[in-house]
């Protein structure tokens, strides 16, 4: 592409958001070749690629976990900038669609098997049993309407518009962390909360601080600031902790431009360039900015009530018992690599610990006389941040799994994929795709500091080719958009990974409203 396609407006406006010049041109290059496909080798199986923990060594990891913890930072990382519109597309068409929402005729389409209509009438059915019912009552007794005698008849017009328009709770509007997820006693609580509680079981650290950092929309942080405010002394008094929570944006340094079908950069109607947010994948960003030594990831809207946490806790210290365990042993030999010569055997006991403990595959590739290459190879394999990644059974769920992959190099290695990464046409790596046995519930613990209690430099081990590539539109015109590697997959595409199956109790996440109604989600 020519090098005199920006205007100096177009300069100006690429320095205004934080992006170079020279960004912009590669991501118009991007653009211009054919993404780039993995190639799949084969699904990870236990056995080979997904360790399965027996009932002693879990024991030991949580003990080591809550042994070892004490010298480390650790903090919880929670993406939280997802619309809570998403849980609400059935509902949102039904106001958008006929003039009466009468549930005698939801009930008639429902029988018929219309998918639409059967969530509809579940919604209908449940109503009473959502955490966010009392608050959506309260607020349609303000307006004059009973929302009983509403239920009672049948009619969740104005009951539905009430729940997710601007004229009552609004909740098309807000994030998914701020919805009202479970019920308690002492009041309920939304996502966001549930988050919070869940935290202080592990962790909180000697000095009983518990840190957390989400990631929200600058349009909602004055909403989740005035939350934290009003449960922060709560909570703090019952648990005994000090919540010490940040929050931060996606930043606009790492939004992508647009492009129309033709692959020139998309204008607006007043002629600016148009960037896009550069997906989930640029919070790796906000990742690299925190400061601790362990950092546990989880999605905003897998959070159970209290009487089903312990199990979600016991799997988490298991998790981070195993990355201490592993990175004891890391910096061990990093120690050793660095400040003595070593002898050809404890750089084969260094290799095995790497191909056993840690799934490298490596090959034979060194002479006779590379003990130094070998030295130097183990050492920039081993020098990494590490993540270890629960991954449950395959029950249908959609969302990125575990496989190995093998590079252009010819490299096979560990690495999270989801389906836009995989040739569509290539039947064989279709076939690999769809012969997953577990999938990604975004359950990561993350040692980002090197053996020396240095912050990895998260960025270098970004996969930059791993992009994702959508058709969009904007003013009803289409366009091209481009998307980072995502967080999980070629974000952290250069990290040391590892699989651990952990049971489907501690994935119970909500995408649609009605998820709400599933037992795990309600009072005992």
């Amino acid at each position: 592409m020519g090098q005199n396609i920006f205007t100096d407006g177009d300069l100006s406006q690429i320095l205004e958001h934080g992006l170079t010049h020279e960004e912009v041109s590669r991501q118009l290059e991007l653009f211009q070749s054919t993404s780039p496909y993995l190639k799949l080798v084969r699904p990870c199986i236990t056995g080979d690629g997904i360790q399965v923990m027996p009932p002693e060594q879990m024991k030991t990891l949580i003990r080591t976990y809550e042994l070892k913890v004490q010298e480390r930072q650790c903090l919880k990382f929670v993406p939280a900038s997802g619309a809570a519109s998403r849980m609400f597309k059935t509902l949102l068409r039904a106001l958008a669609g006929e003039r009466e929402i009468k549930k005698g005729l939801v009930e008639k389409k429902a029988r018929t098997g219309q998918k639409d209509s059967r969530e509809l009438l579940e919604f209908m059915v449940g109503i009473e049993h959502f955490a966010f019912f009392e608050d959506l009552d309260f607020g349609m007794l303000k307006q004059g309407h009973q929302i009983k005698s509403l239920i009672k008849a049948g009619t969740f017009r104005e009951i539905i518009h009430s729940l997710l328009t601007g004229s009552g709770l609004n909740y098309t509007a807000l994030p998914k962390g701020l919805v009202k997820f479970h019920t308690y006693e002492d009041g309920n609580r939304t996502a966001f909360e549930e988050h919070l509680v869940e935290a202080v079981s592990w962790v909180t650290d000697p000095e009983r601080l518990c840190r957390l950092h989400f990631t929200v929309s600058p349009e909602h942080m004055e909403k989740f600031e005035s939350l934290l405010d009003k449960v922060r002394l709560v909570f703090e008094k019952k648990y005994q902790v000090t919540f010490q929570v940040s929050f931060s944006f996606q930043k606009s340094s790492t939004d992508t431009i647009a492009v129309d079908l033709e692959g020139n950069p998309f204008r607006e109607k007043n002629g600016r360039l148009l960037f896009r947010p550069g997906g989930h994948g640029a919070l790796i960003e906000n990742v690299n900015d925190l400061k601790g030594d362990i950092v546990f990831i989880k999605n905003i809207d897998n959070v159970v009530p209290d009487r089903l946490k312990a199990d979600t806790v016991r799997w988490k210290k298991i998790l981070g018992g195993y990355l201490i365990s592993l990175q004891d042993q890391i910096f061990s030999y990093l120690n050793k690599l660095s400040s003595e010569s070593v002898d050809s055997r404890y750089l084969d006991e260094v290799m095995a610990f790497m191909k056993d403990a840690l799934s490298m595959e490596l090959h034979d590739f060194f002479g006779p006389d590379s003990l130094e290459e070998k030295k130097n190879f183990c050492m920039e394999k081993l020098n990494r941040p590490i993540r270890i990644c629960g991954m449950v059974r395959n029950e249908g769920e959609p969302g990125g799994g575990p496989f190995w992959v093998q590079e252009p190099s010819g490299e096979i290695f560990l690495q999270i994929v989801e389906s836009a990464q995989v040739d569509p046409n290539a039947r064989e790596q279709q076939s690999i795709l769809a012969s997953a046995t577990h999938f990604n519930p975004v359950d990561l613990v993350c040692g980002v500091c090197d053996w020396q209690g240095r912050p990895f430099a998260l960025q270098r081990y970004v996969d930059e080719k791993a992009i994702f590539l959508s058709r969009k539109s904007k003013d009803g015109k289409d366009l091209k958009a481009l998307e980072h590697p995502g967080l999980w997959n070629g974000a952290m595409a250069g990290w040391i990974t590892l699989f651990v199956e952990v049971p489907i109790s501690t994935f119970n996440p909500v995408k649609t409203v009605n998820d709400l109604l599933h037992p795990e989600h309600q009072p005992a």
